[in-house]
């Protein structure tokens, strides 16, 4: 790579202005040096401009990029056609960085090859403050289930190899691009240790579409399981054994919600709450 910095941190943003200072900030913080920052304007209509600038003028290794409005697919896209780095880091413009991640991680990265996914620990911070827990990666799992958060570093090599996020993929862009980066065998690996901060907002629109629109909701499930078919049946050969599963647990699920025990615990645990 000759010169080029070891890491590549993409952080797109979409009228997030409010947030983005404090996500840079995260990044010019970090212990490890040696880095470049892609920032990328996905045609926003407040100040983001503004603020990207500040930080370009305060420090070289901070890049900026504007771009017409596609989406956060196309955004990290187009930022990483950009970079120079062998290891790329996504950073939500709205979440932040522990400063010591980049010093954790890269030396894994380096000591071991075969790892095309890297992770730690993610905490939320905002409006819920815990620790967010994900499934155990196991590549069957994550072929029914996202084991990473979309902020993970993985080789950039690997992810041109792919094609990059699917721009067709409004969301879930982040695990189909992990089922298709780790098809082959390589490794993932966790840092057990708070490393992310994943801010949580008040309101979630993309979440609370999940909720009200089943055919958006389903229809991204869809794509990526017809996408990444052969995969599917090889990993799951007797689909028909596994939905008359799933059909006797729903059965059984709704006869304990009907039971008048389910009914006064659900009413308690309500009250908790409040």
């Amino acid at each position: 790579m000759g010169n080029s910095p070891k890491t590549s941190i993409i952080v797109p943003c979409y009228n997030q202005a409010r947030f983005l200072s404090e996500a840079l900030n995260s990044v010019y913080n970090q212990t490890f040096k040696d880095w470049e920052c892609v920032i990328v304007n996905d045609g926003s209509t407040d100040n983001t401009e503004e603020i990207a600038s500040k930080w370009v003028q305060k420090d070289e290794r901070f890049k900026y990029i504007s771009k017409s409005n596609g989406g956060l697919s196309s955004a990290r896209n187009k930022g990483i056609e950009n970079s120079q780095a062998k290891y790329i880091l996504p950073l939500d413009a709205d979440d932040k960085l522990h400063p010591e991640y980049l010093e954790k991680a890269i030396p894994i990265l380096e000591n071991d090859e075969a790892i095309e996914v890297l992770t730690s620990k993610v905490q939320f911070f905002g409006v819920k403050e815990h620790i967010y827990h994900l499934p155990i990666y196991t590549f069957k799992t994550l072929l029914l289930k996202n084991c990473f958060i979309a902020c993970s570093i993985f080789k950039k090599e690997s992810f041109l190899k792919v094609g990059g996020y699917d721009e067709n993929l409004k969301s879930f862009e982040d695990w189909d691009l992990w089922i298709s980066v780790l098809k082959h065998g390589g490794k993932a690996h966790v840092i057990n240790e708070v490393l992310y901060y994943y801010r949580k907002h008040e309101a979630n629109s993309l979440s609370n579409r999940f909720y009200t629109d089943g055919d958006f909701y389903y229809g991204l499930y869809d794509y990526v399981f017809k996408k990444h078919i052969d995969l599917y049946l090889k990993a799951f050969p007797n689909f028909i054994f596994v939905y008359k599963d799933y059909l006797k647990l729903k059965t059984f699920n709704e006869k304990v919600k009907k039971n008048i025990l389910f009914r006064i615990y659900a009413k308690f645990k309500k009250l908790l709450k409040k």
